[in-house]
């Protein structure tokens, strides 16, 4: 499976990520978010997305773990992956038809976004 994570980067970027090498995911509230974190299996392929100025996705990880048996505050163990080299803006996601009904798009902000195999290839160039 294949997932966007929204982040602040002034709280935590993909370069806090990228020196931790991995973290735990957690801390989400919206109810459907929080359906999607415990959806994660290890081995799902994740985007990293900038939220704030920068509304751009900007780098991979996977998940390592999932610690989903408390329902209400469900973790995930992200490990980096690597920078996007052509970060894709929130823009240029608005007007690709593969993102026509995408959450991503149409619950702006939802912090936890499932993704086709399509979709995570576009992001990521790959």
């Amino acid at each position: 499976m294949f997932y966007l994570l929204k982040t602040e980067p002034s709280e935590y970027g993909f370069a806090d990520l990228q020196k931790d090498d991995t973290t735990f995911w957690d801390g989400i509230s919206n109810p459907v978010a929080l359906k999607h974190l415990r959806e994660m299996k290890k081995g799902d392929k994740l985007v990293i997305y900038h939220t704030g100025d920068e509304r751009q996705a900007v780098g991979t990880a996977t998940v390592e773990s999932s610690e989903v048996g408390d329902a209400k505050n469900p973790r995930v163990k992200v490990r980096a992956g690597h920078l996007i080299s052509h970060p894709v803006t929130l823009a240029e996601i608005k007007v690709s038809e593969l993102f026509e009904s995408s959450p991503l798009v149409r619950q702006g902000r939802l912090s936890v976004v499932p993704l086709s195999k399509e979709q995570y290839e576009w992001l990521t160039g790959r």
